[in-house]
């Protein structure tokens, strides 16, 4: 089984910080991660390669330093990664980002699976994966918790609900985003580690790519950040006691005095 993973560098959430002056994110300096649901996405694959064989992929797109999420993911057990990186990429919405990793997946060519975390911790749009999936036209199931069955025509899985799970099955090729509570991800041996720091690293830019110029980056993004702030910090609340009359009467003096 062919899998491709696609995985996003994120900053360290608790390490966040905006410029007052720009209002914008702080990322010099601050400590970058593999997206937290991505980790599910690669222990996933790698469960189902050791049950079926075949080869892992790991894509993500993102500056030069998003190498080293590629190298993290090959010492967990990937075979293999692609930095999708352009400066022209700079600026994609969650719509020109999935434009852009599919284009890189149909460039990879043959896969019979695509993983995706449900949602990338600095966006929590949860739109990526599946929009990568409307791009190369082919069946999606998102907030999977658990594979049951898999061949190599069909998959059946676990979807979750906000009150149980439902079962699906879907002919492959499919792509599925993953849930935190699919798996536990290992921790990288020191052979792939060893193997990791090795690793040849395919970049790949927009001509590489043979991408739409207007589809890519600012220019080929419906939607922009216009400004990022840190919401006001609201004053403690009141808790009023004692009978349900009282309350209720103290109540509408508090409301009185807020409206004059």
């Amino acid at each position: 089984m062919n899998i491709i993973v696609c995985i996003k560098q994120v900053p360290e959430t608790t390490e966040v910080r905006i410029n007052p002056e720009t209002n914008t994110l702080i990322r010099e300096g601050v400590k970058s991660i593999i997206n937290p649901f991505d980790m599910y996405a690669i222990e996933e694959a790698i469960r189902l390669k050791e049950r079926f064989g075949g080869k892992i992929t790991i894509v993500t797109m993102g500056p030069p330093q998003a190498e080293a999420a590629l190298r993290e993911a090959i010492s967990m057990g990937a075979d293999e990664g692609y930095l999708v990186g352009d400066r022209a990429f700079a600026g994609s919405d969650t719509w020109a980002t999935s434009y852009t990793l599919a284009g890189a997946i149909k460039k990879i060519g043959v896969y019979d699976l695509i993983i995706c975390g449900k949602q990338a911790s600095d966006g929590d749009t949860a739109q990526v994966g599946p929009g990568i999936s409307t791009h190369l036209n082919i069946p999606q199931v998102t907030y999977v918790k658990k594979v049951e069955e898999a061949t190599d025509k069909s998959m059946r899985v676990e979807r979750m609900l906000e009150e149980g799970y439902e079962i699906i099955e879907t002919p492959l090729p499919a792509l599925l985003t993953v849930v935190k509570e699919i798996n536990e991800p290992r921790i990288p041996s020191l052979k792939g580690l060893m193997r990791a720091k090795s690793a040849k690293i395919i970049v790949w830019g927009q001509k590489d790519l043979n991408l739409d110029p207007q589809q890519i980056g600012l220019c080929g993004s419906p939607t922009q950040v216009v400004k990022i702030f840190t919401p006001t910090q609201r004053a403690g609340g009141q808790i009023l006691k004692g009978e349900p009359a009282e309350i209720a009467k103290e109540l509408v003096s508090l409301i009185k005095d807020e409206v004059n």
